[in-house]
């Protein structure tokens, strides 16, 4: 049985092979790359949240999506120039009208935070050290809602991360 292919033409073919491999495999690194700009989505309780916001890709993405997800929590802590800085590393607990906690003392990747909450009311706490602001969020039908938690200046960023608000 003889080869329908030449030697010489199984050789012209190595280094296309060789180009297409190596096109597959940047490809998938590039892929890779870009998959870890987002952010983990978490499960606690039934409700689907993620958190994220560090770096400008992040932020974009997190602003983004924030439309799509019935909640948004935004933390940032004013610095003593009446501007803000982002704060990640908040604990976050989040009550429904009859008390049950849904995420309990969940802590923040990032300055945003997004939650798949069901209509209806909800408290929210966002905690960073020892200070704790508390907020009633309401999610309508269909829409999304949003909750801005912005401690004061000189708050204990001990246990945050921070970035400056641009």
């Amino acid at each position: 049985m003889t080869s329908r292919f030449s030697s010489s033409s199984s050789s012209r073919m190595r280094p296309l092979a060789a180009a297409m491999l190596c096109g597959a495999v940047l490809l998938g690194a590039l892929s890779s790359a870009h998959a870890a700009v987002n952010p983990p989505i978490y499960m606690t309780h039934g409700v689907e949240y993620m958190s994220g916001g560090i770096g400008s890709d992040e932020a974009q993405l997190m602003e983004t999506v924030s439309p799509r997800w019935p909640a948004t929590f935004e933390f940032a802590v004013k610095d003593h120039k009446g501007s803000a800085d982002f704060a990640a590393g908040v604990h976050i607990t989040v009550r429904d009208s009859s008390g049950t906690k849904l995420l309990d003392n969940v802590v923040s990747g990032g300055p945003f935070m997004v939650a798949r909450l069901e209509p209806g009311t909800y408290e929210v706490e966002a905690r960073i050290g020892s200070q704790t602001l508390k907020q009633s969020l309401t999610v309508p039908t269909g829409a999304s809602a949003k909750a801005i938690f912005e401690w004061p200046a000189g708050t204990d960023m001990a246990s945050a991360g921070t970035r400056t608000v641009q």
